[in-house]
């Protein structure tokens, strides 16, 4: 059984959202044998509709902290009230109340109170789950509205993930990040041996390309990129890959657009398991350059395909 320090982490993301980064996901974790599946996009985490996840634990987070005021403490001074930024304090009636949606956990309130009345209390801001697929064991979290901390949850849910890798014996994390350059996506590629950057045919998706990479590189993690419906518009589909050639980071797929991939989502299943996908070979050929970028050899997919859904 391989200790967490063997698992190979290979994460899934994109300067933007849209770009089929989450079906890219699903399909490497159907052609895989050996993974347990990580969905870090906690602010909309819907891999397990493509997984056919059966939950098999929730867990609440507790990310963050609110600030709850003792009445009978409280010298109704009403300094909390002028040093709250956020609005979050008012005085109704010689009472004091704390709206917890305005309320950000700064601590500045407590921090002033002369009578000690204020204290900062944890809070649920969200829950983690753990589910069984026919591809592996999958983590993933759904953050609350208007709670913030994703980063927190995000380092959970992966760190959960190389736990179970350890406890079941798998040797691949794939971990399906969220959009953008944020800490959301700085706390998913923290540790992983590959980041694979999905982006698309347009001027837009290379800018966002380009400011993702850097920020993978900054962090000291290998990139590698891959056009999904690259055919939509070769002429920036080759000029995405002269960037990247430029760059010095290896495109190891192109994608084209495939009708079947919507079909595919309304069944709930990966596109490569789809009978009329046209992308299902480029993906699977994808797969293949990623296990060879963090030295692995691909598993055959046949006991997935015949064991899925």
């Amino acid at each position: 059984m391989p200790v967490a320090n063997d698992v190979r982490q290979i994460a899934i993301v994109s300067g933007k959202g849209g770009t089929g980064k989450t079906s890219l996901a699903a399909c490497f974790a159907a052609l895989c044998e050996d993974a347990v599946i990580a969905d870090c996009d906690v602010d909309a985490a819907d891999l397990a509709l493509l997984l056919s996840a059966r939950r098999l634990s929730t867990e609440p987070f507790a990310g963050s902290k609110k600030a709850r005021i003792d009445e009978k403490k409280c010298i109704l001074c009403q300094r909390c009230v002028r040093v709250c930024r956020y609005g979050a304090i008012e005085v109704h009636d010689g009472s004091p109340a704390i709206d917890g949606l305005l309320c950000e956990g700064c601590g500045a309130c407590c921090l002033l109170c002369p009578a000690s009345a204020i204290s900062m209390e944890s809070t649920v801001s969200g829950s983690l789950h753990v589910s069984d697929t026919p591809y592996g064991p999958l983590v993933d979290a759904r953050l609350s509205p208007g709670e913030g901390n994703s980063g927190k949850l995000v380092t959970l849910v992966r760190n959960r993930g190389l736990e179970l890798a350890s406890h079941h014996g798998r040797r691949i994390v794939i971990i399906d990040g969220p959009p953008g350059t944020g800490c959301p996506v700085i706390a998913t590629i923290t540790g992983a041996h590959l980041a694979l950057v999905i982006t698309e045919p347009s001027l837009s998706g290379l800018s966002d390309m380009v400011r993702v990479i850097d920020v993978i590189r900054h962090f000291g993690v290998v990139p590698a990129v891959c056009i999904n419906k690259c055919d939509l518009h070769e002429g920036t589909s080759r000029l995405i890959e002269q960037r990247c050639a430029d760059m010095g980071v290896r495109v190891v797929g192109r994608i084209p657009y495939d009708p079947a991939v919507v079909d595919a989502l309304v069944r709930g299943i990966p596109v490569v398991m789809h009978e009329r996908a046209v992308s299902a070979q480029p993906v699977r050929d994808t797969w293949g350059r990623v296990c060879e970028m963090v030295g692995i050899q691909p598993e055959s997919a046949e006991h997935n395909m015949r064991e899925g859904p």
